[in-house]
């Protein structure tokens, strides 16, 4: 393998072993011997283990970022732009690219490699519907007077409902949760109630 195949491997492996055990209590043994190979090869390629699972959850959760952002490019306009980003940043249930952001949130603290790759992908999800809203407002379909601030706060709303579903399960269903927050952000859109509906 090249070195950047072998970073590659090292990353895939780190993702599988992350998704069973989770980021807290993945480890470079753990890595190692999900490749079948010895804790010195890791160490070869990346500094530290915060690095490892650093690039692991950037690539798992820049899937779904692009994914989405796929999906609002097609969309017809910024209403049918928003309803899109709101059913598709809205996991299911038992979706393990959420439980990773959870993970992340949780060990971003103690790893700074994770804490600033976690803080450049909400970035990037808040430039995005920050992007949705200030097009709407350009064409006079939204109202509202800072698009940037109303991003953030739609994106934060959407993360602790979400955290509600997966973590917790019983506390609320994704229905509930994609219809408060379909609520809240009419009201940032300055539209009538109902208006992101599908």
């Amino acid at each position: 393998m090249s070195p950047e195949e072998r970073r590659d491997a090292i990353v895939d492996a780190a993702l599988v072993v992350a998704r069973r055990k989770g980021i807290g209590t993945t480890t470079v043994r753990d890595v190692a011997a999900e490749m079948g190979t010895s804790s010195g090869l890791v160490h070869h390629y990346f500094g530290s283990m915060d690095d490892v699972l650093a690039d692991a959850f950037a690539r798992a959760a820049r899937i779904g970022l692009d994914t989405v952002s796929a999906a609002v490019a097609r969309a017809a306009g910024p209403q049918e732009a928003m309803m899109t980003f709101l059913a598709s940043y809205a996991p299911a249930e038992s979706d393990w690219t959420f439980q990773l952001w959870l993970d992340a949130w949780s060990e971003a603290a103690r790893r700074p490699a994770l804490r600033e790759t976690s803080v450049n992908l909400n970035v990037a999800w808040q430039e995005l519907v920050a992007g949705i809203i200030s097009e709407g407002v350009e064409l006079g379909l939204f109202d509202c007077p800072d698009p940037g601030a109303a991003a953030w706060r739609i994106i934060s709303l959407l993360d602790g409902l979400i955290l509600q579903v997966v973590a917790h399960r019983t506390t609320l269903d994704r229905s509930t949760m994609l219809g408060w927050a379909r609520e809240r952000t009419e009201v940032e859109l300055g539209l009538e109630p109902g208006a992101l509906e599908k």
